[in-house]
């Protein structure tokens, strides 16, 4: 999660909403990314999507089963699905989104009938961390 974290404080830098993600496999970071939506003009563009793409060109397959993801916020709708349909074994999540994860809160995707595929989720990793980078970013820009 630290890695994951060092992303998040990166995309900061950049403007972007910090979000950090890495992908691991038996121990090997396999990407890392953070948030691009704004630098890439590309709305799905959120670290969690990034770092999948990534670990999908490295290890050339759209399915990584046998990978763990980390995140510093619970993903959106989107992102879970993506999750979903590369077969990640693992979910590590930091800090919860009520008002736009899709994982702990909103649609759950995971616990949905059209869900072909959740990996095991584990909240709360580094999430005093995680909330802070994220309170700090928006509390600059109010």
């Amino acid at each position: 999660m630290g890695l994951a974290l060092n992303e998040a404080r990166k995309a900061a830098s950049r403007g972007e909403v910090p979000v950090g993600a890495v992908v691991v496999r038996e121990g090997t970071v396999l990407s890392l990314a953070g948030n691009r939506t704004r630098e890439l003009n590309d709305p799905t563009a959120h670290a969690e999507m990034l770092a999948i793409r990534e670990a999908c060109q490295t290890l050339g397959a759209e399915r990584i089963s046998g990978c763990d993801l980390y995140v510093t916020l619970e993903p959106c709708a989107m992102c879970a699905g993506a999750i979903s349909f590369a077969r990640l074994r693992r979910l590590y999540f930091g800090a919860p989104d009520p008002k736009g994860g899709a994982v702990a809160h909103g649609g759950r995707f995971f616990s949905s009938p059209t869900c072909h595929s959740a990996p095991e989720v584990y909240e709360g990793f580094r999430e005093a961390e995680s909330a802070a980078l994220l309170r700090d970013f928006f509390e600059a820009r109010r």
